[in-house]
């Protein structure tokens, strides 16, 4: 198993806050994030600056599509995303739209499973419409309410979604101490918000997160 990438989600609710931590911790950083919560506080203006700032590296534009999926996707591409994620609750019409955009830039597509929506056969046409990434996720709310579990569901989501032919993303207040529940399982991407954003050192908590990614999923 190859040793996942690592993805930095921004959540701030200003690009400069957003930015002080990123541009400490971004020699650790694989994948850059302009998280939901960036985008509605700026709008795809987050993106276009850190596409100058950063150009040689992936920008995901979480703009969670639901629908009108080929004018969206469009506008993000067009900002300089390299990826785009779509919510599983949007109809296959809406994905196919998102799909084609997405190969027309060059971008890729993502799908973010929410805590308890998860149908195998519309998966499996997500990847046959051209999807090439899925996120497990543990949601903010979810935590909130004092699950901080990573359960054998999840783990056979992972596996079942690799098996399929997704990148799989797990995300969700990831700490490194979380990762060890994934050794042995295709985990593809992780995301890390808070416990790089949040850290005294950004560029040390990078570091640490890459260190207990190598060490459970040894190259």
């Amino acid at each position: 198993m190859k040793t996942p990438r690592l993805q930095i989600a921004l959540d701030k609710t200003d690009l400069p806050a957003a930015l002080a931590p990123l541009q400490r911790a971004a020699p650790c950083i694989d994948i850059i994030e302009c998280g939901t919560v960036l985008v509605l506080a700026e709008g795809l203006r987050a993106v276009r600056e850190i596409r100058a700032l950063f150009p040689d590296k992936e920008i995901l534009a979480d703009i969670r599509i639901a629908e009108a999926g080929k004018l969206l996707s469009q506008m993000a591409f067009a900002a300089g995303a390299s990826l785009v994620s779509v919510v599983a609750g949007a109809s296959m019409t809406t994905l196919r739209q998102v799909c084609a955009v997405a190969a027309a830039h060059h971008g890729e597509v993502q799908v973010e499973l929410s805590d308890e929506w998860y149908d195998p056969e519309k998966a499996r046409q997500w990847r046959e419409a051209g999807a090439q990434h899925v996120i497990v996720k543990r949601s903010r709310d979810r935590e909130a309410a004092g699950d901080l579990s990573w359960g054998a569901d999840d783990l056979a989501r992972v596996d079942e979604l690799a098996a399929m032919g997704f990148t799989v993303t797990i995300t969700g207040g990831v700490t490194p101490a979380d990762l060890a529940t994934f050794r042995n399982h295709p985990v593809g991407i992780v995301i890390a918000g808070r416990a790089i954003v949040a850290a005294a050192d950004p560029l040390a908590a990078a570091t640490e997160m890459r260190q207990a990614m190598a060490q459970v999923w040894p190259a």
